[in-house]
């Protein structure tokens, strides 16, 4: 799918569960404790577990390139993250394509918000070969 500037992605909604939320910590190697035991992150001042940054980056990655389909490659993902996403919270990701280069490129802003304000804001670049559907 070509992309073309003042594109909005149709939103997605993301269930912060605790599965996901520990399935992403060990599938990226992030063993640190807030991100699986509740009782730690109690400790360390967090109500509960919460999200790691990568599983953040995975999901916006995943996002992007479920919009412009298979052949779409990432070229960038830079994100910013703010409030916790915490289990049982929503977070539903929008983004609107902002530029679009002679090359196909294509900039594409982010934007991940929960009950509590914006999880994530970010810009990911993309290209998606000519002639691809």
């Amino acid at each position: 799918m070509k992309a073309k500037a003042g594109e909005e992605l149709a939103p997605l909604k993301i269930a912060v569960t605790r599965t996901l939320i520990v399935a992403g910590a060990v599938a990226s190697r992030d063993y640190q404790d807030v991100h699986h035991d509740a009782e730690s992150a109690r400790e360390k001042g967090s109500p509960d577990i919460f999200m790691n940054i990568l599983t953040t980056n995975g999901l916006v990655g995943r996002y992007v390139t479920d919009h412009f389909g298979p052949s779409a490659v990432l070229r960038r993902v830079a994100i910013r993250l703010g409030v916790p996403n915490y289990p049982g919270d929503t977070m539903v990701l929008s983004a609107t394509v902002t530029a679009v280069g002679e090359d196909g490129t294509a900039e594409v802003s982010v934007v991940g918000v929960n009950g509590l304000g914006r999880h994530v804001t970010g810009t990911v670049t993309i290209s998606v070969p000519e002639g691809s559907a």
